[in-house]
């Protein structure tokens, strides 16, 4: 008997269907016209099928539309010459296009996606579109060849694009002259949200090679943020922000909720120890290593907590990263906030 999945893997089905790539995207991006073929031949319905055929060998082409007083009444292919070379052999040479061309033409908007397109090729199975304006006028024809030559040239324009930003964005600070020069993202977590869980850890990420931070300290970065956002998404009542601040000298992560709190840090901060619910272990979550991981990731962490009705526990390092101590201090309210930094360069005693 087959099984229906489980929430987990429910979970990475939907993942699966969100994703979606590059090429996918430039499918329902780009229009017909901007991959289309302009400069095309066009046919008289008189013309001979042996002046086609030399002028398909010319000009090394497959297909042509053909037109009679402005107006698209076919269109001729390979496909029909063989036609009526099997029918007659050289005989039919002599027949005039209009007695083998395909009437009542299947014709594309040029304003149309590339996307409505492909549904086209794929419904009626022919190998060309005639391309149509506005007006209803020939503007073009369509391939499938034209479709992937211009998925090819848009992703080397975006790979093209993509270096000239991370260029540019690699030089934001040394562009920039001020005593002190910051660069601050901040992100709104939901709670419960797991469809998005991670998002706002990859975009860190991918901003911090953008600025031509080292492969290894973005991959940190992005370990300890999807850990902390983790955190959010599964235990705060109402969401909670993340804010990254990004120096020069250091990348100072943060993240701050309104509770429920955490009762025991020192707990907490054990391997294994989760207060997640049963619902969220069984989608394979709240495994009660996030702490720990953000710990091994970055040079300094504080996590400051105060439970519905109890003291504000701050968490400081002492000694480096070998010794914690733990701080509590009467304060109102409740929430928690967790503060992470890394180093790029050795701090100093100047360093805020």
């Amino acid at each position: 008997m087959e099984q229906s999945p489980t929430r987990q893997d429910q979970m990475k089905i939907d993942n699966g269907v969100s994703f979606i790539t590059r090429v996918e995207e430039l499918v329902y991006e780009l229009k017909v016209e901007e991959v289309m073929t302009r400069e095309i031949k066009v046919l008289r319905p008189d013309k001979k099928i042996a002046e086609v055929l030399d002028l398909f060998r010319e000009m090394r082409i497959s297909g042509a539309p053909v037109v009679s007083d402005g107006n698209l009444i076919g269109l001729i292919s390979i496909e029909d010459l063989i036609r009526a070379l099997r029918d007659s052999g050289r005989v039919e040479l002599k027949a005039a296009v209009e007695d083998y061309m395909t009437p009542n033409v299947i014709t594309i908007n040029s304003f149309d996606t590339i996307f409505e397109a492909l549904k086209v090729f794929t419904r009626t199975k022919v190998g060309r579109l005639p391309v149509t304006d506005k007006h209803g006028n020939l503007a073009g024809i369509i391939t499938k060849g034209d479709i992937t030559r211009g998925l090819l040239n848009a992703l080397q324009d975006d790979y093209q694009e993509e270096e000239i930003r991370r260029y540019r964005a690699s030089h934001l600070f040394q562009d920039i002259i001020s005593d002190r020069t910051s660069l601050i993202l901040r992100y709104q977590i939901k709670p419960g949200d797991f469809t998005h869980g991670g998002s706002a850890s990859s975009n860190i990420k991918r901003a911090l090679l953008r600025l031509g931070a080292d492969p290894q300290i973005a991959r940190r970065c992005g370990i300890a943020i999807y850990e902390a956002e983790m955190n959010l998404i599964i235990h705060t009542l109402h969401g909670g922000h993340i804010r990254i601040e990004i120096e020069p000298h250091q990348i100072v992560m943060e993240t701050i909720d309104d509770g429920p709190g955490i009762e025991d840090i020192e707990l907490a901060m054990k391997p294994g120890y989760s207060t997640a619910s049963d619902e969220v272990r069984e989608m394979g979550f709240g495994a009660g290593m996030g702490l720990k991981n953000i710990q091994r990731c970055v040079d300094e962490m504080q996590l400051e907590s105060i439970p519905g009705h109890g003291d504000r526990l701050v968490m400081k390092p002492i000694h480096g990263r070998k010794k914690w101590e733990v701080i509590r201090a009467p304060t109102p309210g409740q929430g928690t906030k967790l503060t992470m930094k890394i180093y790029l360069h050795p701090p100093t005693d100047n360093t805020p």
